[in-house]
């Protein structure tokens, strides 16, 4: 068989095949290219081992009550912003100033420390099993090199682990909300062996 035959039959196994066996050549074609071309292609044109990332907890959530507002939202948080030196404005001037949602999928860029900004959403190694998202409220430059201190939009204060980030520790800059709430078809397999606290939505009290 030419060249020409063999992809012709190629294309209807993979896309024209109801049987079983297309169906099972489809989905192991998909996996293999996703894998093994896709996310190295994605990697090496966006800089970062982790292109996209899911949102995993609510510690950047906002959307409290269906009513949500900005305002709403900075009444209740404002205090924690104040004691250090971050007002109102400023917060309005940072990129997803809005926060985000558990299980939405976030486009990831890799960076330069040195154009990393207050205000920026990071995703960084941390004291946790899986990577971290949180937004930058401190830089510092020691020794030649910067650290970075975040905060979650919708803790109350910052975790140990968070307070002094090392460049190293970076994985990329959060650049948009890619799909929201999508992440669940994978976050929803690890519910269960989560703390009870940690499970489900975000609350809408």
């Amino acid at each position: 068989m030419n060249l020409k035959g063999v992809l012709k039959k190629f294309w209807h196994l993979l896309w024209k095949d109801n049987s079983l066996k297309g169906w099972i050549f489809s989905i192991v074609f998909l996996f293999i290219f996703v894998k093994f071309i896709f996310f190295p292609i994605l990697n090496f044109a966006t800089g970062t081992s982790l292109p996209l990332a899911i949102v995993e907890s609510c510690s950047m959530y906002h959307k409290h009550n269906p009513f949500y507002t900005f305002d709403g939202w900075w009444e209740n948080h404002k205090s924690k912003y104040s004691e250090l030196g971050i007002s109102k404005e400023q917060f309005l001037d940072y990129p997803l100033k809005n926060g985000f949602n558990k299980g939405d999928i976030l486009f990831i860029i890799g960076v330069k420390p040195e154009k990393l900004k207050i205000g920026d959403g990071i995703v960084f190694i941390g004291g946790q099993k899986n990577p971290i998202t949180h937004r930058i409220i401190k830089i510092e430059s020691k020794n030649g090199g910067y650290t970075f201190s975040t905060m979650g939009d919708n803790n109350n204060g910052q975790l140990v682990f968070e307070k002094e980030i090392k460049e190293n520790q970076i994985i990329g800059k959060i650049v948009f909300r890619l799909v929201p709430y999508a992440g669940w078809g994978k976050l929803i397999f690890y519910e269960p062996f989560r703390a009870e606290a940690e499970r489900g939505f975000c609350s809408q009290n």
